[in-house]
C-alpha cells in the first residue's frame, strides 16, 4: 500500500505468458474503493508487468519491470518513464531495494541477467554472472531462459545476496551484487526442485535462507551449504507449489506462503490456491483464508507495512483478496482484463 497524503494505493501488475504473453497491464486501487484503475500511461504497448517495488522512503516514486526493462513513476503511478539500461531492454521479472541504502536498486532479466543502479534508476550497470552455472537438469528444456524471479538480501550482512531462478536453483553474492554465482547443485531425478519461485532471507534467524519451488519449500541454515524441506499439508500427490513468500515487516517471525495445486508436475490436479502462514520463522505452518479457495493458485501475497492486521493476495486467475483482521475473515474483488496464465504482483510500501 503506497500513500498520497490521505491517499493510499494498492497496485497490481499483470503479465501473461506462453500464448497469452499479449495480455498485461498495471492496475491501482485507492484504500477503501472497489475500482481499479487502470496507470499505463508511458509504459509499452500491452505491458508485461512483473515486477513492482516502491522507493522506501519516498512512496511517490514506484519502479514496473516491463518487457522493455524497468520503468520509473515519480508521481504514484500517474506518469512512467523508462529508464536506459545499457543492454537491459529485456524482461525485467525482480527489482529490489538495497535495506540500507534507497539509492541502490537491482533488476533481475530473462534471460539471465542482473544489473544494478546506484542512484535511484538514473544510470545502471551489469553485474557479473559470468561463474553462473546452472544445474545441468534445468539445462536441457529450451527455450526456457533462466529468468531471475527474485532477489533477497540478508537484511543482518547486506553484502550476501540471493537470486531465484525459474528452472535454475539459486545464485548468490557475498560482495554486494558485484558477482554471482550457483550455490545449488547435484545428482538430481527431476528439476522441480530447481524450479525456483522466490528467495527470502530471515531478519529472526540469520543466515537463514528460505526457497519456494514448483513441489516444496526449503529451508537452509547456513547461508545455503545445506539444505532442509519444510513440512507444509501436500495439496497434490507428493507437494505443494509454492508460488510466493512474503515476511512480515511488523513480525520477522511472522511468515506467508502462496502456494496451490496445479501446475509443472501437478498440471493433472484439480488447481486451487492456499494462504499459509507461520509464525515461529517458518519452523511450522498451518493455512489461513480466504474464506472460500481460489480455483486458482494463489500467486503472491503482502502485508501492509503501516498495519499488521491488513494482509493481500492475489490468485492467478485475477482474484484479490483482502483481509482486515490478521487473516480471518476476507473480501474478495477481480482485476479487470484477461488474466489466463498471467503473474500478478503486489506492492506495498510506508506512506510519509
Amino acid at each position: 500500500m503506497v500513500a498520497d497524503g490521505k491517499k493510499r494505493y494498492l497496485y497490481v501488475g499483470l503479465g501473461g505468458e506462453g500464448e497469452h504473453i499479449g495480455s498485461g497491464g498495471l492496475y491501482r486501487r485507492r484504500d477503501g474503493e472497489r475500482e481499479w484503475e487502470s496507470i499505463n500511461s508511458g509504459l509499452p504497448k500491452n505491458p508485461q508487468v512483473r515486477a513492482l517495488a516502491a522507493h522506501p522512503q519516498k512512496p511517490n516514486i514506484v519502479f514496473a519491470g516491463t518487457q522493455e526493462g524497468p520503468y520509473r513513476s515519480d508521481d504514484f503511478g500517474h506518469r512512467w518513464e523508462p529508464l536506459e539500461v545499457p543492454g537491459g531492454k529485456g524482461d525485467v521479472w525482480s527489482l529490489a531495494f538495497h535495506p540500507k541504502n534507497p539509492k541502490v536498486i537491482f533488476a533481475g532479466y530473462e534471460p539471465c541477467a542482473i544489473f544494478c543502479s546506484e542512484d535511484g534508476g538514473d544510470s545502471w550497470r551489469r553485474m557479473d554472472t559470468r561463474n553462473v552455472i546452472f544445474p545441468h537438469i534445468t539445462t536441457y528444456m529450451p527455450p526456457l531462459g533462466k529468468r531471475v524471479i527474485e532477489i533477497a538480501f540478508d537484511p543482518v550482512q547486506p553484502q550476501d545476496m540471493y537470486a531465484a531462478i525459474e528452472v535454475g536453483g539459486l545464485l548468490a553474492s557475498k560482495d554486494g551484487g558485484e558477482s554471482w554465482e550457483s550455490i545449488i547443485d547435484g545428482p538430481y531425478v527431476k528439476n522441480n526442485t530447481l524450479d525456483l519461485h522466490g528467495v527470502q532471507v530471515s531478519p529472526a534467524l540469520p543466515g537463514t535462507v528460505f526457497i519456494v519451488t514448483q513441489t516444496a519449500m526449503f529451508r537452509s541454515r547456513d547461508r545455503g551449504r545445506r539444505w532442509e524441506h519444510v513440512r507444509l499439508e501436500e495439496m497434490f500427490p507428493g507437494g505443494t507449489y509454492c508460488r510466493d513468500l512474503a515476511i512480515s515487516p511488523h513480525d520477522s517471525r511472522t511468515m506467508y506462503l502462496a502456494a496451490g495445486a496445479g501446475g509443472g508436475s501437478a498440471m493433472g490436479a484439480a488447481e486451487k490456491g492456499a494462504l499459509f502462514q507461520s509464525r515461529d520463522a517458518g519452523g511450522t505452518w498451518s493455512q489461513i483464508g480466504p474464506n472460500v479457495a481460489p480455483t486458482s493458485r494463489m500467486f503472491q501475497v503482502a502485508v501492509d507495512p503501516l498495519d499488521s492486521d491488513r494482509i493481500f493476495c492475489c490468485a492467478r486467475a485475477g482474484q484479490v483478496y483482502e483481509s482486515l483482521d490478521g487473516g480471518n475473515t476476507w473480501v474478495e474483488g477481480q482485476v479487470p482484463g484477461e488474466m489466463s496464465r498471467s503473474r500478478h504482483v503486489y506492492v506495498m510500501t510506508r506512506g510519509r
